[in-house]
């Protein structure tokens, strides 16, 4: 008897823990507040495509997981614990970076140098180029297998290698959260086309990433959940598939 009611005991499945999540955060700037208790998460292998007009302050939101702008009050988990993040380095240590629309490239470096810029690997009092590229080309081809420009300069380099040279920088150290900061702009179509195969790969691998961009076409293709931001404050977040 006591096994036939074990049997029936339904299972309980267990509950997903965002990878990051941003709970009540609030940023003011003199008496304008920028970013009005908002409260968003990330999943891993999801895109988040956060949106909004120019000052909605999406862009101040992420600013506080990057480590660019601590937030006057709120919370910030990653993996289901609470965190600090007052400096860009907190937020790197936590597996969460950044991809500025500038790429903040090095354009007269190679790929390998601009991957390991400020993190250079040496040997015996020198740089050791040789691991730097190695491993270099272990990472961008990852995400593409066709990248062969490792010797040039990043300055010769198509708009969509480049964002393969920037995130390479960025999954290379372990992130596992990527704000991307309108990785599309400025890009022709086959360049674009390039980059959302860049995110898809991410996606295969676990990696979240918010989306912030004003190209809704990008934010269709590639986001599972869609946050609007407004005024400071979070207007809502829906599932894509629920949007017409």
């Amino acid at each position: 008897m006591a096994l036939a009611e074990h049997a029936q005991t339904p299972a309980v499945a267990p509950q997903r823990v965002p990878l990051v999540e941003l709970r009540n955060i609030r940023v003011s700037f003199g008496g304008v507040r920028a970013v009005d208790g908002v409260t968003i998460d990330l999943y891993p292998g999801e895109v988040v495509g956060v949106v909004g007009g120019n000052g909605a302050g999406k862009t101040t939101l992420m600013r506080t997981l990057s480590g660019a702008r601590p937030p006057d009050s709120g919370q910030i988990f990653v993996s289901g614990q609470p965190v600090t993040i007052s400096n860009p380095r907190d937020a790197k240590a936590l597996g969460v970076e950044t991809i500025y629309q500038t790429l903040a490239l090095a354009d007269n470096l190679d790929a390998p140098a601009n991957v390991f810029l400020g993190r250079e690997l040496t040997g015996g009092g020198a740089l050791d180029d040789s691991a730097m590229e190695s491993a270099t080309r272990k990472v961008i081809g990852r995400l593409n297998p066709n990248f062969k420009n490792f010797k040039s300069p990043v300055l010769r380099l198509s708009g969509g290698q480049r964002q393969a040279v920037a995130i390479a920088r960025a999954i290379h150290f372990n992130a596992r959260a990527l704000i991307m900061d309108e990785p599309t702009a400025a890009l022709g179509p086959a360049e674009t086309a390039q980059v959302h195969t860049l995110i898809r790969q991410l996606k295969s691998e676990g990696i979240g990433i918010f989306l912030v961009s004003h190209d809704i076409h990008d934010v269709f293709d590639l986001s599972e959940r869609i946050s609007v931001v407004y005024h400071g404050k979070l207007v809502g977040t829906v599932n894509k598939n629920d949007v017409t």
